[in-house]
């Protein structure tokens, strides 16, 4: 029986495996508008939790389902964490910062206060406001899109993709610290506040966010029946985070590493950003000078994690494992069975470890919440038991491709 290799490639067998990653490219970025235009007109809510489920379906199609688990699992779990801690950085007990911020804004643009100039102009006095909508859609698509960018970077750029991790984790980070230190307050809140009156005593602006999604909802017909996921959006609110925008700096990191790994495609992404900002303003959710933030802050992690230090370098190096990097690579080039040659195993001792520690930290969460023990969720202690089922998940995470 004689040995079979592999045929070297030529040419044209290049050429194919160029239009083959097109059409891969193609086909996933045509899932993904045809899933959120169906979430959209079926009222189930566009949310990364929802969104993840459909990737993961998508990965086990590709042949690529445990390392999807395997790559996917930290980052989700850092991701929702977040969200926690974005909610907990309010209960600090800091000033409430709102005068100071809309006097920089109206210094900025000499005396006006740009929400209120886009609403005067554009938001109709009577009748529906096309425009409140299609800003709604673009708020609510500011999650998954970071999600959507990091899968295109798995499929095709992987070691990027950490990299992205890396620094949508840094930026998602320095964002709360800023929240506990600085906690301000967005146009909405401090018109409901009584701070922009209008020269008939009542607030200059509206928030329009609600408008935008009752009318989405009436021309869906989706009313009473919306499917939605409080996952990110009211895990922990914080309505006093608004500087800096991650609306605004999520989607502009997401341009950034685009541009970085696919060339002139990734510019697309800033034209969607300069959407997302409009909406933002115009729906009154942040004041420019959030976006402004938002831009600074993801510029900075963008730099800091592409010219990290050497040992930040090999600890992602390490993360991304320089051996499944290559049978990813080889998979890419046309060797389908690359990754099963590298003999990696389910360790069920490792994945049920972490599981059984996650599943604790789950349980301390629950009382703490139901019970009020340990000062429930409004002390630092409530971060623990989320820190036991991030630990866990990544434990687990490490045990479904192990050597």
């Amino acid at each position: 029986m004689t040995e079979t290799t592999d045929a070297p490639e030529t040419p044209e067998t290049a050429k194919l495996g160029r239009r083959n990653e097109r059409i891969l490219m193609w086909a996933v970025g045509a899932y993904i508008v045809i899933l959120s235009a169906l979430m959209l007109v079926r009222g189930v809510s566009i949310t990364p939790d929802v969104l993840l489920v459909a990737f993961g379906l998508a990965a086990v199609l590709l042949g690529r389902g445990r390392l999807f688990l395997r790559d996917w699992i930290p980052f989700i779990g850092l991701f929702f964490a977040y969200e926690l801690m974005r909610g907990y950085a309010d209960n600090i007990g800091l000033a409430v910062h709102v005068t100071d911020v809309l006097a920089l804004e109206r210094t900025l643009f000499f005396g006006n206060l740009p929400t209120q100039v886009l609403q005067d102009a554009l938001h109709p006095a009577t009748g529906p406001d096309v425009l409140a909508s299609v800003a709604t859609v673009f708020y609510f698509l500011h999650f998954p899109l970071p999600i959507a960018v990091g899968f295109f970077l798995w499929l095709r750029r992987r070691r990027v993709y950490y990299d992205f991790v890396a620094a949508l984790i840094l930026l998602a980070m320095a964002g709360f610290v800023t929240y506990v230190l600085l906690p301000v307050a967005p146009p909405w809140w401090a018109a409901e506040h009584g701070y922009l009156p209008g020269p008939d005593g009542l607030p200059a602006i509206a928030y329009l966010k609600a408008q935008g999604f009752d009318q989405l909802a009436g021309l869906f017909g989706f009313q009473g029946n919306y499917i939605y996921s409080y996952t990110v959006y009211d895990i922990n609110p914080n309505q006093v985070a608004a500087f800096p925008s991650l609306h605004a700096g999520f989607p502009f990191l997401g341009f950034l590493f685009a541009r970085r790994a696919f060339g002139r495609v990734g510019w697309v992404l800033l034209a969607y950003s300069v959407c997302v900002w409009f909406s933002i303003v115009y729906l009154a959710d942040h004041y420019v000078v959030d976006i402004i933030g938002g831009l600074l802050y993801a510029s900075a992690a963008y730099w800091a994690v592409i010219h990290a230090p050497g040992w930040f370098r090999r600890a992602v190096d390490d993360a991304a494992d320089d051996e499944l990097e290559a049978g990813v690579e080889a998979v890419e080039a046309g060797d389908r069975g690359a990754l099963a040659r590298l003999g990696r195993r389910i360790r069920w001792t490792i994945v049920a470890q972490g599981l059984v520690v996650a599943a604790l930290g789950g349980a301390l969460a629950y009382w703490m919440n139901t019970t009020g023990g340990l000062g429930g969720g409004s002390t630092a202690l409530y971060l623990l038991p989320w820190l036991a089922i991030l630990g866990g998940l990544w434990r687990s995470a490490a045990g479904l491709l192990s050597r």
